[in-house]
């Protein structure tokens, strides 16, 4: 879109575009813990549309949409890492809670069903799944898991560039796919649902919990265990 004089209308283009900003918020928001706030990621998302609107080369062959979501996720990730979005704490919990599914993978050969994990781990039931609730932050890698080994290269450094061009990288990705492609055969039944939902159809957890005929707090806590086992397997990987 282009202004009388031919100049490039940023006011058009942010209007077009923002619809594109609060989808990626709302796709990132269910990784998240509760207190992070989906009109804070949209803001800080439209200041990284902004900024795709004055760096984008239609020269270099990219679709706008393709850079701009970049930048956008860019934005977002930069913020949440700033903000150290989930506490030391949490992420005790989080990984006591795939320490005591691994434990009982290896014991039981099988994936443990969420009794067990509690008693594991020495908590109720009700606890356990409090505590689902409350890491609903986790995620498959952690932006410090991305660091390199003389910890200056971090994920918006390898993974907001463009890495199509790359054999290795596009390698590597190919690998974990398919590592997360028979993680997730392993995952009970009804999780395998929660994880195709999510990933594959972009339902979001309201739209789940229709579909399954539970809450959505009840969907947060599948999602969340299914990540602490993929997790668990894709250390293996």
């Amino acid at each position: 879109m282009y202004t009388a004089k031919g100049r490039l209308d940023i006011n058009s283009m942010l209007q077009q575009y923002s619809p594109l900003v609060r989808r990626l918020a709302h796709q990132m928001i269910a990784k998240l813990p509760a207190n992070v706030e989906i009109d804070d990621l949209i803001q800080v998302g439209m200041i990284g549309l902004n900024d795709a609107l004055s760096r984008y080369d239609a020269t270099q062959g990219v679709q706008f949409e393709t850079f701009a979501t970049q930048r956008i996720r860019g934005a977002m990730l930069d913020e949440l890492r700033g903000a150290d979005w989930m506490s030391r704490g949490t992420r005790k919990q989080q990984r006591e809670i795939e320490a005591a599914v691994h434990r009982l993978e290896q014991r039981l050969g099988r994936a443990p069903h969420e009794s067990e994990i509690a008693k594991e781990m020495g908590i109720s039931l009700a606890e356990y799944q409090d505590l689902l609730n409350k890491v609903r932050g986790t995620q498959l890698v952690y932006l410090e898991d991305m660091n390199g080994d003389n910890g200056e290269d971090d994920y918006l450094d390898r993974h907001v560039a463009d890495n199509d061009a790359d054999p290795l990288h596009q390698l590597n990705d190919y690998r974990l796919r398919q590592a997360l492609v028979e993680a997730i055969k392993t995952l009970p039944e009804r999780e395998q649902f929660v994880m195709s939902m999510y990933y594959e159809r972009d339902m979001n957890l309201k739209e789940i919990a229709a579909v399954l005929g539970v809450t959505e707090s009840r969907v947060c806590q599948l999602h969340s265990q299914s990540i602490a086992r993929l997790r668990v397997k894709l250390r293996e990987w």
